[in-house]
């Protein structure tokens, strides 16, 4: 009888709303992956030099440094010389490895999204500050290439794992329902 009754409110559902039940936890859960999986795959390529972003010469392992090229090239907005002058350094390669790779596998699983979504926040608001795209031409007055003077996709990243957070999304096909109920967890909130 509870299947049929199940079977009848989806039905219903369906036909009313044009989705199934769990659209919106489904859709979120893609999300929470192929995001986890795109920090996965920075932190994938700066440490072997996977040859996209980073090139083999340059990896993290054979002793390349993973903020070198990003922050040396820094010449746009109030923070140039400041992000120039951590490039390359051993506790800026080390901090943005960490976050990397402590926010990507996080999202991918469903667990700490909290701790996940304001590390993330704060790495994406430090790259975006890096390029700074409310300039439109450099330092040399050339191109900054930026398409968008607010809104550019560490903007989109950054809202994306705050909605992760604030969504609950690991637990549809992650870990997260598990996550929450571990006692270390329920103590600290802060780590849902």
């Amino acid at each position: 009888m509870a299947t049929i009754d199940r079977g009848h409110r989806e039905a219903v559902t369906v036909r009313h709303t044009g989705e199934r039940p769990g659209a919106g936890e489904t859709s979120l859960a893609v999300l929470r992956i192929t995001t986890g999986l795109l920090f996965l795959w920075a932190f994938a390529d700066k440490v072997f030099g996977l040859g996209y972003a980073t090139t083999a010469n340059n990896a993290w392992i054979t002793g390349g440094s993973p903020t070198k090229g990003f922050l040396s090239r820094a010449d746009v907005g109030p923070f140039a010389g400041t992000l120039q002058s951590w490039a390359g350094a051993a506790w800026a390669d080390w901090l943005f490895m960490l976050g990397l790779l402590g926010v990507g596998v996080a999202v991918t699983l469903g667990i700490g999204l909290r701790i996940a979504a304001a590390t993330g926040v704060i790495m994406m608001l430090l790259m975006w500050v890096a390029e700074w795209p409310l300039d439109r031409t450099t330092s040399a007055g050339e191109p900054s290439m930026s398409t968008n003077p607010v809104i550019d996709y560490h903007v989109i990243y950054a809202i994306a794992l705050i909605a992760l957070a604030a969504s609950a999304a690991g637990n549809r096909w992650g870990f997260g329902e598990r996550w929450s109920r571990m006692s270390f967890v329920e103590r600290n909130k802060w780590l849902r």
